[in-house]
């Protein structure tokens, strides 16, 4: 799988290898036969499906065509059983590609952004698309201290032990942000930060791994979540991701008049005498 699935030269084809080995032949609507090594797709088996070679669909998943035609791209996402965000992703992967990497680039949360964080009454935080925090009200800190600028969420929700005992669902949700960060970074394999993000994490954790090597892709937007925490019992909320200039602003919000809603008013109230990590240094 590599650092970044060593795939930086042939991202195309780690994609429709991973995919094809979660299809089975049932699904696919062939018999499964015996002698299968692997409970997925042989390679010949979807290029009959998608109407294609052999010999084509073996030199895409080595890299050996990197330019395919959206039409066999949308005819292999259908064999695939790709949906529409998975299948965006795809396209995304078939165009042309630069081949320099990209320099890391220092990102600032302007002004107008710190003074709405502290403008709002709900736990609220500015990220980037490698859910590094750069901002965040105090009650988002009250909410998860992991929240405080500096923190990355995928490396909190991978390595930190609290992040287990704070998600009602920690399985889950950790799927969830490992396959919305492969969509983030779309085709940005070549970025230094995303290269020393997904190395740290393949090293130190097994699940991340697993997952990694997966090929999910998700939009990860507007959800309810349910966490525990350590000072206010469960919590309700739901999520908003709303994009701002390249940067994304994160709300979590309770349905009001709920018992969560009270419960965040008591943050609220331990918050206002914390340190407002949301103002520009």
């Amino acid at each position: 799988m590599g650092i970044v699935d060593a795939d930086e030269e042939n991202r195309l084809g780690e994609y429709l290898s991973a995919r094809r080995a979660l299809v089975t032949p049932q699904q696919a609507g062939l018999p499964a036969g015996s002698g299968r090594r692997v409970p997925g797709l042989r390679r010949e088996e979807v290029a009959l499906l998608a109407g294609i070679s052999a010999d084509y669909y073996f030199r895409l998943e080595r890299g050996r065509d990197k330019n395919p035609s959206v039409q066999v791209l949308e005819s292999l996402a259908r064999v695939l059983r790709l949906d529409d965000v998975e299948t965006e992703y795809l396209l995304g992967l078939g165009g042309p590609r630069p081949r320099r990497r990209r320099p890391r680039r220092t990102e600032r949360v302007p002004a107008r952004l710190h003074h709405l964080l502290a403008a709002l009454d709900i736990p609220a935080f500015i990220e980037n698309r490698y859910f590094d925090v750069l901002a965040a009200n105090p009650l988002a800190v009250a909410f998860s201290p992991r929240l405080a600028p500096g923190h990355n969420r995928l490396r909190s929700l991978m390595l930190d032990p609290e992040e287990r005992e704070f998600h009602d669902d920690w399985d889950s949700a950790v799927g969830e942000f490992v396959a919305s960060f492969r969509r983030s970074l779309g085709d940005g394999s070549a970025d230094p930060r995303a290269i020393e993000l997904v190395g740290e994490l393949s090293l130190a954790s097994a699940r991340f791994r697993s997952l990694w090597g997966r090929h999910d892709v998700r939009l990860l937007a507007g959800g309810t979540t349910s966490v525990n925490h350590p000072v206010v019992g469960q919590l309700r909320l739901h999520r908003e991701k709303l994009p701002v200039d390249e940067l994304i602003l994160v709300v979590y919000y309770p349905d009001e008049h709920s018992d969560s809603a009270e419960k965040v008013a008591l943050l609220a109230s331990l918050a206002s005498t914390a340190p407002d990590t949301g103002s520009p240094t």
